[in-house]
């Protein structure tokens, strides 16, 4: 784990195919199904939004937003979003986006899947703590997540 206040880095090891582990980062229904959003019947394509409901409970009222910014098969799938946008009496539009980058490296035992989520420093001061906080908690779980749902299909 390698964090600064402008990222958070995570990674795990997942004992699975490249293309099973792609398939879960980058399809955006199954994607959902770990990360808790309803994005069935989407996609993820460069340069596209995609929206859906959150699924975790006492969020199911939010809806996730993100901007898919890059995706390079079976290697790379990164989106732009506002973090922890989660009052919803708050306009989170006019703040920056942060970059989320997924990246997956074939290593032995399986994959490494590494998730990188920078541009922190940008959010406002009355904010960033607090949205450090969440999402640095909130992917280990997601990480945890992903390593579940994939040994599990």
């Amino acid at each position: 784990m390698n964090t600064s206040s402008d990222r958070i880095e995570r990674k795990v090891l997942i004992k699975a195919t490249r293309t099973r582990v792609w398939r879960a980062v980058s399809d955006a229904a199954e994607f959902g199904s770990w990360f808790g959003v309803d994005f069935k019947g989407k996609s993820f394509v460069a340069g596209k939004h995609v929206q859906g409901k959150i699924t975790y409970p006492g969020y199911e009222h939010l809806t996730m937003d993100v901007l898919i910014e890059r995706v390079v098969p079976e290697r790379l799938l990164s989106w732009r979003w506002h973090p922890a946008a989660i009052d919803p009496a708050v306009d989170y539009s006019k703040e920056p986006t942060t970059l989320v980058v997924f990246e997956l490296e074939e290593v032995e035992g399986g994959v490494t899947l590494s998730v990188v989520e920078s541009g922190l420093d940008e959010i406002p001061l009355d904010r960033r703590a607090s949205v450090f906080r969440l999402n640095s908690s909130g992917w280990d779980q997601q990480m945890e997540n992903v390593k579940k749902h994939v040994a599990k299909a």
